[in-house]
């Protein structure tokens, strides 16, 4: 009998011992207690989730881990090791959101993936290089500028006639400047202000943006689909893009017809549009697996919506930053009065001596990151960052609004001041725990645009009015978070300059 149980004893000690040197052992980031199935959900503030993810960062670390629903999510929160991270193949697939998997269904570019991603994102990247988005002068980015100082001066036309006899919510009019001047790189074609068609695509994006936001626990819960509410909210969603589809296809057919009236091919497209359906007419068999109607829908609305939701909201707070901080509006002005001419309006060659604007513009990106989650991605694989291990199919949270208001990186960081972009000798300077436009692989490929944007319009708004808080109101610095951080509904005035 003894012998029975020393052959038994061995054959358990071989088996733990077999076990012990073949089972993976993970080492997962630090994180909360949490519950089953809906993990850390529950104590997420869905008004204000970015502060809640800050408070759970501040105390776990730069890399921090939890579970939303059924997503493992990873948290990090220091900016090296979001480059670092950002850097790796494994680290470049889309989040693994069920409402961007569901309905975007791996179109487009914001959620596609894989070859698609890589061959959709140089299309993109060539494209915005052919229509004039670079950083030195020359006749393409000439055009493109034209292009930008033209609705530019559209914005400031119509802000001195709607303002005229008081203070104004300037939403409709920069929604309808910015957003034309999108609608011609995109679509190549532009709307007038009262256009049914394009007051509904407007109100649409505005509401999209909303509901995916009320739909976000179905990200992490998809069962939540079946009840009532969560339901109609995904059906309207889908309603919605299935519509603007209709109206991409429209625009698709006059650009046919064009074509069709003209002898010869476009030498080169100045929309993507006009470049995707040349890229449909070369390709052919299995080349042209991305370039399909499905897919350029997908595009469409992913580079209008990135083009102008973003860049909009961006602008909106520097607006409203400069209302509620007169002083640094001033400071502003008198750079531009020094280095302009009466009637000059300043250009994109301006930016190197106007370096004052481009902090104040930075320093609004940074204390209201309007992505303050980032633009989370997803692990194709295992992985490792900073040492932890990561599993496939996680999301990786890269959080923006932690490092943006970390004293160790900002000195006082919920004050408002420009002057943190200014090196010794005056000009624009970039810290490291900046991160705007995130980094990596999947970095924004319209930042150069963004910023050329930002600048522009920045720059004409201020040298034609002074921006200020109407008598009796105040200014709420708040805001409200969807999938993006914007102002709360207000009102400004603008008061044309005398110079």
């Amino acid at each position: 009998m003894s012998l029975f149980y020393t052959i038994l004893f061995l054959f358990v000690s071989l088996l733990a011992y077999i076990f012990y040197k073949t089972r993976k052992v993970q080492r997962l980031p630090p994180g909360p207690w949490q519950l089953p199935i809906v993990g850390y959900l529950p104590w997420i503030d869905p008004a204000k989730p970015h502060e809640s993810l800050t408070k759970l960062s501040r105390t776990y670390g730069p890399v921090c881990g939890i579970r939303m629903g059924s997503v493992y999510t990873v948290l990090l929160s220091d900016p090296q090791i979001i480059r670092q991270a950002f850097a790796k193949d494994a680290c470049t697939s889309r989040a693994p959101l069920y409402l961007t998997h569901g309905i975007m269904q791996g179109y487009g570019i914001v959620c596609a993936e894989g070859d698609r991603w890589k061959d959709q994102r140089k299309f993109v990247s060539n494209c915005l290089r052919n229509f004039g988005m670079v950083k030195y002068d020359g006749i393409r980015r000439e055009g493109l500028e034209k292009k930008l100082s033209n609705a530019a001066e559209e914005c400031v036309s119509m802000l001195n006639k709607y303002a005229a006899n008081g203070s104004i919510d300037p939403l409709n009019t920069l929604h309808h400047c910015m957003g034309n001047f999108i609608n011609a790189i995109v679509f190549g074609k532009t709307y007038e202000e009262d256009d049914e068609v394009w007051k509904w695509l407007r109100h649409l994006q505005e509401e999209g943006v909303k509901e995916i936001g009320v739909a976000g626990p179905l990200n992490f819960l998809p069962f939540l689909r079946f009840l009532p509410h969560f339901g109609r909210t995904m059906r309207s969603i889908v309603d919605g893009k299935e519509k603007t589809h209709v109206v991409y296809r429209g625009i698709l057919e006059e650009h046919r017809a064009r074509l069709a009236q003209t002898s010869e091919d476009e030498d080169t497209p100045e929309s993507f549009l006009a470049a995707f359906v040349e890229q449909m007419r070369k390709r052919n068999g299995s080349e042209s697996e991305y370039y399909t109607e499905p897919q350029l829908y997908h595009l469409l609305a992913d580079l209008f919506g990135a083009g102008v939701d973003t860049t909009l909201a961006t602008f909106r707070w520097f607006l409203l930053f400069m209302a509620a901080y007169p002083m640094e509006q001033e400071k502003v002005q008198l750079e531009m009065d020094r280095c302009l001419k009466d009637g000059e309006q300043p250009t994109l060659n301006d930016r190197t001596v106007m370096p004052r604007l481009e902090a104040t513009i930075a320093e609004v990106q940074r204390i209201r990151s309007v992505t303050p989650l980032g633009f989370p991605r997803g692990t194709s694989e295992d992985t490792k960052i900073a040492g932890y291990d990561v599993p496939r199919g996680a999301m990786i949270v890269p959080m923006q609004w932690t490092i943006h208001t970390d004293p160790a990186y900002w000195q006082d960081p919920f004050e408002f001041r420009p002057d943190r972009f200014l090196a010794e000798d005056g000009s624009f300077f970039k810290p490291e725990p900046f991160l705007p436009f995130q980094n990596g692989k999947r970095v924004c490929v319209g930042e150069e645009l963004a910023r050329m944007i930002l600048f522009l319009f920045a720059g004409r708004l201020l040298r034609a009015f002074i921006v200020s808080v109407p008598a009796g109101e105040t200014v709420d610095l708040e805001g409200e978070c969807g999938i993006t951080l914007v102002p709360k509904p207000h009102r400004l005035a603008f008061i044309p300059r005398r110079r």
